[in-house]
């Protein structure tokens, strides 16, 4: 794939990510005005509320929701796996381009912090194959995982084989017009570890995945740990459900925060809470969201990404 190819199909796929929007009316008057934070959209990954939905059922989903992106979590019940022959992947592919919905990545498993050569060797191999799934239907880029600490392994040098492993797959999705995703997530998920990771893993095209984690408010705070990694942000982050109970992280911060960078990805409804109702549950998210940014609209000044 060459230079030029995959620029194209990187305008392509942004062009798409506006279009479908529009398309849908997903757009309230506050995130169309070109106000910080206009740019950023709202979506879901695969996780519980939609793990038992197949393809066909997602995207009709997706459209009565008007959540328009989606993160397809590996192993669940849509199927786009990298199992998938040609003629299949071109069939996914065709299915997202036939709707307004979007395919904005996969969500994979995949980690770099082990211990035995092999297993690391594993892991790179088989997100190349992510990758490579990735691009054959559509998606613009694989989540990844750090994820953990061992025994007898120095901190250091686990950090150390996760940034180096980043920067190899970086440069091997490049190719292919996708981008590395690297979730907050695991041992690792403190804010100022991933700092030190993503301080080693410097290939432009890794970028961080927020995940809405406890750990995000220790130490100095949620606005500091933020800005510890907020300009290595990649297109995707994710959030729970606003509204659960017993909720206790700041989403209202949260989102002023995204308005005061200006993130232009989209923010993925990653939720664990049951619901009687899955369609009219991740709506309503759309819509919290959607008063949140407005709310942080309203009063937002641009901030440096420190």
């Amino acid at each position: 794939m060459t230079a030029q190819s995959t620029r194209r199909e990187f305008i392509r796929h942004t062009a798409a990510l506006g279009a479908s929007a529009l398309l849908a009316g997903t757009l309230p008057e506050a995130l169309a005005a070109g106000k910080p934070g206009s740019k950023m959209r709202f979506g879901l990954v695969t996780y519980l509320w939609a793990k038992d939905w197949d393809l066909p059922t997602l995207i009709a989903n997706m459209e009565k929701s008007r959540v328009l992106g989606v993160e397809l979590r590996t192993t669940h019940k849509h199927g786009v796996e990298r199992s998938l022959d040609a003629a299949r992947r071109a069939e996914v592919k065709k299915r997202f381009a036939d709707s307004p919905a979007v395919l904005v990545g996969l969500g994979s498993n995949e980690r770099f912090d082990h211990p035995d050569a092999g297993g690391l060797k594993k892991a790179i191999e088989a997100t190349k194959a992510f990758v490579k799934l990735s691009h054959d239907v559509g998606g613009s880029g694989v989540k990844v995982k750090p994820n953990s600490f061992h025994k007898n392994v120095p901190r250091e040098k686990t950090i150390e084989q996760i940034g180096t492993s980043l920067n190899t797959l970086g440069a091997f999705a490049a190719d292919y017009g996708q981008e590395i995703r690297l979730e907050v997530h695991g041992q690792c998920c403190e804010l100022p570890i991933m700092k030190q990771i993503m301080d080693v893993a410097t290939h432009k095209n890794v970028g961080v995945c927020w995940n809405s984690n406890a750990q995000d408010l220790q130490g100095a705070g949620l606005a500091h740990n933020f800005r510890l990694v907020c300009k290595r942000f990649g297109a995707t982050a994710h959030v729970r459900a606003f509204d659960e109970e017993k909720n206790t992280y700041p989403w209202q911060e949260l989102i002023d925060l995204f308005v005061g960078i200006d993130y232009a990805g989209w923010v993925m409804l990653e939720a664990r809470a049951k619901r009687k109702d899955y369609v009219a549950a991740t709506a309503r998210q759309r819509e919290l969201f959607e008063q949140m940014v407005a709310k942080a609209q309203r009063g937002s000044r641009p901030q440096p990404r420190t």
